[in-house]
């Protein structure tokens, strides 16, 4: 999904690394993915975070299933090599939302001031989607910079494969306008 260019006015905006994490790279687990450029936009957002001295904030899922890729102590829950760096704060979870982590990034955010957020990460549709959709009701000023995340293609529930770049159109029209500014990253390295 191509987004026009957008005019975006940033202010010591938090960046949010969301589950950049090696399990998320097994096909046979999670099907197919779109973007293959959000691991290299992601990597590109970090250094010109760095670069303007603004919070990076990384957030890891930390399964509590058995099976899972992403459950601590296995490969899969580690970053990826392009998530580099300290983050300002590291948040963990086990469940979709950034916002319920720990430590707590809402109180993280407010202690230090910052009242904007780019959402970045794994996967569009779950995670991004939903820390963008609690940040925005927390009263946060959200960018939801949709070509730093990527998705999967999911079975819906009448059997129907919906791909990827269709669940991150949806995500985007979903959030654009009502929880997040949806953008690119070219928009923020501005």
């Amino acid at each position: 999904m191509q987004i026009p260019p957008r005019h975006l006015t940033l202010d010591r905006a938090a960046l949010v690394v969301i589950d950049v994490q090696r399990g998320f790279d097994d096909s046979a687990q999670w099907g197919e993915r779109d973007n293959p450029e959000c691991e290299a936009n992601i990597a590109t957002l970090l250094e010109r975070w760095r670069e303007r001295g603004w919070p990076v904030v990384f957030v890891r899922h930390d399964s509590t299933s058995p099976v899972s890729p992403l459950r601590p102590g296995q490969p899969g829950n580690d970053l990826k090599p392009e998530v580099t760096g300290i983050p300002d704060l590291l948040v963990t979870k086990s469940v979709n939302s950034s916002f319920h982590g720990t430590p707590d990034l809402d109180a993280w955010l407010r202690a230090n001031g910052i009242e904007q957020i780019v959402v970045t990460g794994i996967s569009t549709n779950h995670c991004c989607e939903t820390t963008a959709r609690v940040g925005g009701n927390l009263g946060y000023d959200v960018y939801f910079a949709l070509d730093a995340t990527h998705s999967f293609d999911r079975t819906a529930p009448d059997g129907t494969v919906v791909t990827a770049a269709t669940l991150a159109a949806i995500t985007a029209t979903n959030l654009d306008g009502e929880f997040a500014t949806v953008c690119s990253s070219a928009d923020l390295l501005r």
